[in-house]
């Protein structure tokens, strides 16, 4: 099993190994002395994953938990969802004292820890991740979030779980679609920082060195986490392709899933750094490459405005700026700001 340590404000570590879902109760029970819990999972990933995580619960000596399955999609990070959790957690007799615990995606982790955080000013929680992007990026780190209209991820906070424990078994029941998204994100990894890490998934493939990529991306993030845990440094690095991609997913009604956006993103601000003669050609040569190998888009069709006018009101935006990332070389990410109108002139640049 590959333990990760994350020090953050609440420590807590992230468990890789095959097979780990069977042992979440037992890894669960030194953590939480308590007897209540409740999953939060979707309806697809119950299906497959709920019972066997009930049955390490209760071979664990917890009693049985409330359960409740959100519907699939990022439609289910809302705050009416939101509500409707709160209001099952208080009918369950759920209090500050219990443990909430997430299985599924990303969109389940993110609606879990944003209820943990909040109800009862806040409870414990646990991170069982079941795809690649979640296990990889959306569990670590202690972000939580719902969305708004006006853009994806507007309500959140910074809660740590508690433990985060990752079974890549759960990835091979993935439709190819959602696997490649994950890959997206670990591509991202690769280019802001680890280069060798970057080729293992174009040239060798991820599904072939799955905890290998998995732990190599997390050490990534908790490196950067421990280093900047509120986000005001070094961890907007992770925001490499998300600006513009949070603009295509919102901008296409999230159509377009949060992985696929992502890599249009990378290409689009890579494109325009290559133009500016800031990157090399090669970098976006090899970036479009890696993201052939997975059936990811490299190039977006819609309504560059609209994705403009979204990147304007992203939460990391600052008075008429916001903070790009840009690459010196492949893994080797840095920040660069840009008030509204440079940035909107850079990416267009990039298109021409």
């Amino acid at each position: 099993m590959n333990i990760i340590p994350v020090k953050t404000g609440r420590p807590y570590e992230i468990r890789i190994e095959k097979g780990l879902l069977a042992q979440t109760g037992a890894l669960l029970r030194p953590q939480f002395r308590g007897q209540n819990l409740a999953v939060i999972s979707d309806s697809r990933v119950a299906e497959l994953y709920l019972k066997p995580l009930l049955d390490s619960l209760e071979a664990a000596g917890f009693g049985r938990p409330a359960t409740f399955s959100v519907p699939q999609g990022e439609e289910s990070k809302s705050l009416q969802m939101t509500s409707i959790l709160y209001n099952f957690l208080a009918e369950r007799h759920i209090r500050r004292s219990d443990c909430l615990i997430a299985l599924g995606g990303g969109v389940v982790g993110d609606l879990t820890g944003f209820v943990a955080s909040t109800f009862c000013r806040g409870m414990s929680f646990v991170q069982v991740p079941t795809t690649l992007l979640a296990q990889i990026d959306s569990s670590v780190g202690g972000k939580t979030a719902v969305n708004l209209p006006a853009g994806k991820n507007m309500v959140g906070t910074f809660w740590q779980p508690s433990l985060v424990v990752c079974d890549p078994d759960t990835l091979d029941t993935l439709p190819e679609d959602i696997f490649a998204a994950g890959v997206a994100e670990a591509l991202k990894y690769g280019m802001i920082r680890d280069e060798k890490l970057f080729d293992l998934l174009a040239l060798d493939g991820a599904r072939e060195h799955i905890e290998e990529v998995i732990s190599r991306c997390v050490t990534i993030k908790r490196e950067i986490v421990q280093n900047d845990e509120r986000d005001t440094g070094e961890r907007m690095l992770l925001n490499f392709g998300h600006t513009l991609g949070h603009g295509v997913e919102s901008g296409s009604h999230y159509a377009l899933s949060h992985g696929f956006s992502v890599a249009i993103g990378m290409n689009m601000i890579v494109k325009a750094s290559v133009a500016r003669g800031l990157t090399a050609p090669s970098v976006l040569e090899r970036l479009e490459k890696g993201c052939r190998r997975y059936g990811l888009p490299t190039f977006y069709d819609g309504d560059l405005e609209r994705v403009l006018e979204i990147c304007r009101s992203d939460k990391k935006s600052e008075a008429g700026s916001l903070k790009a990332i840009l690459l010196h070389s492949l893994g080797d990410g840095y920040i660069q700001p840009f008030s509204f109108e440079e940035f909107e002139s850079f990416v267009r640049e990039g298109l021409e």
